[in-house]
């Protein structure tokens, strides 16, 4: 495992990334020039080692020539969410402290708004277009050298949380001073986890602003393999281009298999799927039912992983492993596992508690040393505040987000336990739940359904929904009432901005505590 530029050598023909419904290719030489050029851009700027550029781009073509470029620089790099409002994204570019920001004209509205709200952004640069003070990315490139900067060090990208809990922080990375060519030590683990290999074709499905897209995309260029990068996710368009491109891996969230799985299934049998061989998922607890159709129609080929932004540790469950724990997102691959209870105990097997991981990679959060502070126990371990248990064979089981649990009569439910009864019945299509202000009971449990079909939404759904939670688990875990919606706000990674839909009821509140 190396740099793109040790394959523009052996291979410069070779595709390094295919755009998914355009078909774009772009090959190792293309990647390689392209990068060096911005590159000695950066330099010329000023910008030298340990500085920092945001990305307010689309999955576009030259996405990943930018990160690149800032890879090999040793600058910290920031792909900003560009579903966020101009407001959310300025706070970004301004927290992180980019000097340089690189944008597309298919950003105008918010790459726009940000001129007057980033006062310390010193040049910006616009790809496919002109924008009011910015230059053209391809005139502002064109004249500098297409050969590596001479003082090359491995930069790293400086990822925001996306914001489901509270305001974006940003994950402050390690050092940005290796020499160039050395693999992050995430990167090495993921080959050695999925058997990524240099024929390998990777599909990815997701948004490349977050985590997981970006840093296997990466690891694909160290590697000399080929990655099909989605411009958005489309259940059919996934299927087609695994079959055309003959891809042998690929990454996805629960929410793409239950819009896979809603597919015809004359479509579904009719595609060849052969060339896949491993299909990762992430993000969030794959409901056990959606885990077993998917496993039917493609095979034991799904590989579980738990880890964050943050990168505390990781877990990872293998498809031999998913029959005797069916649920569970894994043992520790990265780290070691412990529970801790609210008082800073630690928890025995199958006691739920807040999972932290000892052993692991260290981080911090960008100017927030409180929140530094409070992600880390007496130990020194390290959490992003989500709650579990450990089995006896040391699997890892969440059972929610902390401040996800709702308190209803001084019981505590967790809320994606409920969400994965509601996502098993075939009228929904996404859902979640909640707890909204009780007079009598401090919090009752409410759940907002997209329904497959809209025009079915109302009084006889809702109460199909809430017996179909009855006969399954216990009646206090279930909704008392169901709202629906016809479009739940996911993050396109697939994680959903719960604040958002908690606000619609916590309105007027001074807390979210009843």
């Amino acid at each position: 495992m190396t740099h793109p530029s040790a394959h523009a050598r052996t291979t410069p023909d070779k595709p390094a990334h295919i755009m998914g419904s355009t078909g774009e290719v772009v090959t190792y030489r293309a990647l390689e020039e392209r990068s060096n050029r911005l590159a000695h851009l950066l330099r010329a700027s000023g910008l030298g080692p340990g500085e920092h550029i945001a990305i307010l781009l689309e999955n576009h073509p030259r996405f990943l020539e930018v990160c690149w470029a800032a890879q090999r620089t040793g600058l910290y790099y920031t792909p900003i969410n560009w579903h966020l409002s101009a407001a959310e994204a300025a706070y970004v570019v301004n927290d992180c402290g980019a000097r340089l920001v690189v944008t597309s004209a298919a950003r105008h509205d918010v790459a726009t708004a940000l001129i007057g709200t980033t006062p310390r952004v010193e040049r910006r640069l616009a790809i496919d277009g002109v924008l009011p003070d910015h230059e053209r990315y391809e005139g502002a490139v064109a004249g500098f050298p297409a050969t590596p900067v001479a003082d090359e060090r491995e930069g790293a990208p400086m990822l925001y949380s996306s914001g489901t809990t509270g305001r974006p922080k940003g994950v402050v990375p390690t050092r940005v001073d290796a020499p160039f060519g050395t693999p992050p030590a995430v990167a090495v683990l993921n080959r050695r986890l999925y058997g990524f290999e240099a024929d390998s074709v990777y599909l990815s499905s997701a948004p490349l602003y977050h985590s997981a897209p970006i840093t296997y995309c990466m690891m694909v260029h160290r590697l000399g393999a080929t990655a099909v990068i989605m411009e958005r996710f489309d259940a059919h368009e996934a299927l087609r281009l695994i079959a055309r491109h003959r891809v042998t891996h690929s990454q996805w969230v629960p929410t793409m298999f239950v819009r896979l799985l809603r597919l015809p299934p004359d479509e579904r049998a009719r595609v060849d799927l052969s060339s896949h061989r491993v299909a990762i998922h992430a993000a969030a607890p794959c409901p056990i039912p959606v885990k077993e159709a998917m496993i039917g129609w493609w095979g034991p080929i799904l590989y579980e992983y738990y880890s964050a932004t943050e990168r505390p540790g990781m877990t990872c469950l293998r498809p031999e492993e998913w029959a005797a724990h069916k649920g569970s997102v894994g043992r520790a691959v990265l780290g070691e596992l412990h529970i801790l209870g609210d008082d800073g105990r630690e928890l025995g097997t199958g006691e739920v508690g807040t999972v932290y991981f000892a052993g692991g990679p260290q981080f911090s959060y960008h100017g927030d040393p409180d929140e530094t502070a409070a992600s880390r126990s007496p130990q020194g371990w390290t959490t992003v505040g989500d709650i579990g248990y450990v089995d006896a064979d040391g699997f890892l089981y969440l059972t929610d987000r902390k401040g996800f649990v709702i308190i209803s009569g001084g019981v505590n439910i967790s809320a994606q336990e409920v969400e994965s009864v509601l996502a098993a019945h075939p009228a929904v299509l996404d859902v979640v739940v909640l707890g909204v202000p009780d007079e009598e009971f401090g919090e009752a449990v409410k759940a907002v359904v997209q329904p497959v079909d809209m025009t079915e939404a109302g009084h006889a759904l809702e109460q199909e929904l809430i017996q179909f939670c009855k006969q399954r688990i216990s009646s206090i875990k279930c909704p008392r009432s169901i709202d629906f919606d016809p479009a739940l706000p996911r993050h396109p990674t697939g994680k959903l901005y719960k604040r958002l839909i908690k606000d619609r009821y916590w309105a007027g509140h001074a807390s979210r505590i009843a």
